[in-house]
């Protein structure tokens, strides 16, 4: 365990509170109108959407980290059946990094580009994860 996390008792309740939460994040911002504006917003919540699925692994199993790259590992951990590589969300990771300490200003292909990962591999690792929440209750 790295100095970032720290073991708590597994919660499957909270673990099912963050994956509910994220499913609302990105069902909303799938509906925001996408453009130029909105880009930078629509990248940073499709990210933050796959970051708490990551986070409810980790509260499963009694983790709690305090960075944002442990979440997004764990996730890509899973075995999930996607039409598009589950890796392509360390990429929105790497985004989110850049439009947060850079001031980098994304182009509407790449908010364009987060939401169809969003519909390609959010949907198979929730389900994934709900499976995992229900087999610990």
């Amino acid at each position: 365990m790295s100095p970032l996390e720290r073991f708590k008792r597994p919660d499957a309740k909270n673990a099912q509170s963050l994956i509910e939460a994220s499913k609302k994040e990105i069902e909303f911002t799938i509906k925001i109108k996408q453009t130029e504006e909105s880009a930078t917003t629509i990248i940073r919540n499709v990210y933050e959407s796959f970051r708490m699925l990551g986070d409810a692994l980790l509260v499963l199993k009694g983790i709690e980290s305090h960075d944002h790259l442990r979440p997004i590992k764990e996730l890509l951990k899973l075995k999930v059946s996607t039409t598009r590589p589950i890796g392509t969300i360390e990429n929105l990771r790497q985004l989110r990094h850049n439009l947060n300490y850079y001031g980098y200003r994304p182009k509407l292909s790449e908010a364009l580009d987060a939401i169809e990962i969003a519909k390609s591999c959010f949907n198979p690792l929730f389900q994934e994860i709900v499976k995992q929440i229900d087999n610990r209750n």
